[in-house]
């Protein structure tokens, strides 16, 4: 126990760690600490080796334990044993092996079509802060961008004669998405009206008062509006980034060009978007496919 609590103690006093996570260490170094006494006949941790850890770990398996939760009870340990070797409490910290379980991949979320579509309904683009949401929603949709590049686009980002627009990504990395000519239209009627707002400078998109947009004003918009036409749980901007991606690889996209769009630097990332729209693409070739048509599920 005087181990526990001078962990806790360091934590504390000398991390600062909050006290919902304290509690959090010491509830999981005891039931570790009631394993091992209940089935190796020890209650000191600083005898432990990594059998015992992995044995632990096998009985929250039985009981069937997310991986998330177990990983992190496993993390709890990590840090402790990293505590008893910093003050040489032990020689062998017996989590110095040990890899995370592995966990299952979480299929990403888009806007479907008929979201996108029915949510042009609730736009007002007869006011400027209307027709500005109306605009934020589009580029979104129809770039890809993540949120803050859009908050950092400029006037002069947009090429009108080429209908283009230059994109500065993650590490200053800047990249050309071309526009339809929707998006363009919306773009001219929005810089007009952007007249009427003072000291707007060159940001392309600003509040009410002229001032630069901000993270929370874009993921405000988004949500406002998808809550009169979704039900899912989680609305974010970045969900019409999924949709563009998506939407794209059911239209026949290469992957490649997809991959460049988005600005990512390898194509592992782009390829999460491949795992979303597998179940789909199934349905789609079980139902166009000459060999599948008329016939029944195995």
């Amino acid at each position: 126990m005087e181990h526990i609590q001078a962990f806790t103690d360091y934590l504390q006093f000398e991390k600062n760690y909050a006290q919902h996570t304290l509690t959090s260490y010491a509830s999981d170094l005891n039931q570790f600490q009631s394993f091992i006494s209940e089935n190796y006949d020890t209650k000191d941790l600083a005898e432990v080796n990594y059998p015992m850890i992995r044995r632990w770990v096998v009985s929250f398996v039985d009981k069937d334990l997310t991986h998330k939760t177990i990983n992190r009870k496993l993390s709890s340990l990590k840090t402790f044993y990293r505590f008893l070797m910093k003050i040489k409490a032990i020689e062998v910290n017996p989590m110095l092996k040990h890899k995370s379980l592995k966990l299952p991949k979480r299929e990403q979320e888009v806007f479907s079509l008929k979201e996108l579509e029915d949510i042009s309904n609730y736009f007002e683009d007869s006011t400027f802060v209307g027709l500005r949401d109306h605009l934020i929603i589009d580029l979104l949709y129809s770039t890809g961008m993540r949120r803050q590049e859009l908050i950092d686009l400029k006037v002069s980002s947009v090429n009108f004669s080429q209908k283009q627009l230059k994109v500065l990504g993650k590490r200053n990395k800047e990249r050309i998405v071309p526009l339809m000519k929707t998006t363009m239209a919306l773009i001219n009627h929005y810089l007009k009206v952007r007249e009427s707002v003072e000291n707007t400078g060159d940001d392309l998109f600003v509040t009410s008062k002229g001032k630069p947009i901000y993270p929370n004003l874009v993921y405000r918009t988004v949500t406002s509006y998808f809550k009169k036409v979704s039900i899912k749980q989680k609305l974010s901007p970045h969900l019409l980034r999924h949709a563009f991606a998506s939407h794209l690889l059911e239209k026949g996209a290469e992957i490649t060009a997809i991959k460049e769009l988005l600005g990512h630097s390898s194509l592992a990332s782009t390829e999460v978007y491949t795992h979303s729209n597998f179940k789909e693409l199934s349905k789609a070739h079980a139902a166009a496919h000459p060999r599948s048509i008329g016939k029944e599920e195995d």
